[in-house]
């Protein structure tokens, strides 16, 4: 009985998909654009923003929208931007998915990237290092340099200071502060 109503609640974002990935939605109109575009965004947004906070995930959503992944659209509530400030309230940061390259798409002729080789190794550990050099379209032997360099690097950093990961509590706070317009409170140096 309770996976049905979980099932019938959570169905905001699922029946209404054509609604969450309209291009208003997914990127709002400026101020220049016409009232009836402006009008029409400001009509899809509280449609979605309802069926949001009636679904019973919300806040889990919202979470993992602000905190774990960098997600575009209207997601939990939020827009793009309302997220970004619940971030800047909370001061962290999230990194964009680097799916280019996790896939291994590089650009003829360029001088590869450190970080991008050491990440590339990581995603892919049981890969050979011919196969991660031709991926990124250089020689072995950079990538093994590369890869060299790396494990000095971290042979001789201490360790690192550990991230602070914001409660759930905190982040709904800066939620309701975020949407309802409540400036931010002025941090002191």
């Amino acid at each position: 009985m309770a996976s049905t109503m979980i099932e019938t609640a959570t169905q905001g974002c699922l029946e209404n998909a054509d609604l969450y990935q309209h291009p208003l939605l997914e990127e709002p109109p400026t101020a220049s654009a016409p009232a009836d575009q402006r009008r029409q965004h400001m009509m899809m947004t509280r449609k979605a923003e309802n069926l949001c906070v009636e679904c019973p995930i919300m806040t889990q959503c919202l979470y993992n929208a602000a905190v774990k992944y960098d997600v575009s659209g209207f997601v939990a509530g939020t827009t793009a931007r309302q997220r970004s400030e619940i971030r800047a309230r909370l001061g962290i940061t999230v990194t964009p998915e680097d799916f280019d390259t996790l896939a291994g798409v590089t650009a003829r002729h360029r001088q590869v990237d450190h970080d991008e080789v050491v990440r590339l190794r990581n995603a892919n550990p049981h890969e050979s290092l011919e196969t991660l050099a031709h991926r990124l379209g250089c020689s072995l032997s950079t990538v093994k340099r590369h890869l060299r360099r790396h494990r000095n690097e971290a042979a001789q950093q201490a360790p690192a200071e550990k991230k602070r990961v914001p409660t759930m509590a905190e982040v709904m706070t800066a939620y309701r502060e975020v949407t309802r317009g409540i400036p931010a409170a002025r941090r002191v140096a």
